[in-house]
């Protein structure tokens, strides 16, 4: 079809009237012109000469050619011509349209190249934004970390005080009462010795009168005896009231002791009934922890470190503020940690 319309527009005369069709169709009407001259001109029984079908061949020929051949050679080479500048343009044109083409497609590329670009660009600084966004809270949340360690410290500073004032006023209590207990000694003391003078003087006066009353010196000196001894008696009494009382404030403080330790105390997996860890225990007057020994091994090494962790994880053991019963019974004493029991 492109052919084709190639062919119409570069002649721009109709096929039938082209050079080679006009050539084609003279020579046809020559011969047929000849053909019927020979028959008109010769008898039906005699044949035609052949010197006059020859000049008549001859003279009808060659007439077209002078004519026509020279006439149309300067338009095929026209249309040939035109032809060529016509494909030319075609040429240039589709080269004008393909470098249009490609300069529409770069431009296209360097566009979409640009908004990537652009998209990069506006990414980054949304994650700049974002970063900064994040550093700010950071910052934010550190300052409230500080702030709050700040009140804990201050918190913490204030109970510190507060526990220390509480220790001084306990302290200096605890040095009243013991220097009311030395007042009352000193005071006891002098009784006794006022009544050891007494009862000098009334030995001395019983001596004198020992011949004169020594029956009624004898009785008095019994009387004496009794006293002193209902006296001893009354005092190893006291005594053993005491004892006891600091074995029962022991008892007390002991089964606390006990009792912290075993809620602070985490067995391992692989203790057994039969395992038994002993150790000796060394507290100060404050119910802190001094040291802490292992007397006496399980035979299980996580056994023993857990024993030894749970003594020493409490930050106070209670005790007794009374000091002959704290060292009497607080001061140094051993446990022993046993799945079932705590002694």
């Amino acid at each position: 079809m492109i052919g084709h319309e190639r062919d119409i527009i570069s002649t721009g005369v109709p096929a039938w009237k082209s050079p080679v069709a006009l050539s084609v169709a003279l020579h046809l009407l020559i011969v047929g012109v000849a053909l019927a001259g020979w028959s008109w001109s010769s008898p039906i029984h005699e044949p035609p000469p052949n010197s006059v079908s020859a000049r008549l061949i001859t003279q009808q020929k060659p007439e077209p050619s002078p004519v026509v051949e020279p006439v149309e050679q300067p338009d095929r080479e026209q249309e040939q011509k035109e032809l060529e500048k016509k494909k030319q343009a075609d040429a240039q044109k589709r080269q004008k349209e393909e470098a249009a083409r490609k300069a529409a497609e770069q431009k296209k590329r360097e566009d979409a190249k640009r908004k990537v670009q652009e998209q990069e660009r506006e990414q980054a600084k949304a994650e700049e934004r974002k970063v900064q966004k994040a550093r700010e809270a950071e910052a934010v949340r550190q300052k409230a970390d500080a702030e709050s360690k700040e009140r804990e410290r201050q918190k913490a500073e204030a109970e510190k005080q507060r526990q220390q004032e509480a220790k001084r006023k306990a302290e200096e209590e605890k040095r009243r009462q013991q220097e009311q207990r030395e007042r009352e000694e000193a005071e006891r003391k002098k009784k006794e010795e006022q009544a050891r003078k007494e009862a000098e003087r009334k030995r001395l006066e019983a001596e004198r009168r020992l011949q004169e009353q020594q029956l009624k010196a004898q009785a008095e000196q019994a009387n004496k005896a009794s006293a002193e001894e209902a006296q001893r008696k009354k005092q190893a009494a006291a005594a053993k009231a005491r004892e006891a009382q600091m074995l029962s404030e022991s008892q007390k403080y002991q089964a606390l002791i006990r009792e912290r330790l075993s809620q602070a105390w985490y067995p391992p997996s692989s203790a057994t009934e039969d395992m038994t860890a002993r150790l000796q225990i060394t507290l100060l007057p404050t119910g802190e922890l001094a040291g802490v020994k292992l007397l006496a091994s399980s035979g299980n090494t996580a056994f023993d470190n857990s024993a030894l962790g749970a003594v020493k994880s409490l930050n106070r053991y209670p005790v007794p503020s009374e000091r002959d019963t704290f060292e009497t019974y607080f001061r140094q004493f051993t446990i022993e940690f046993n799945p079932r029991r705590l002694r």
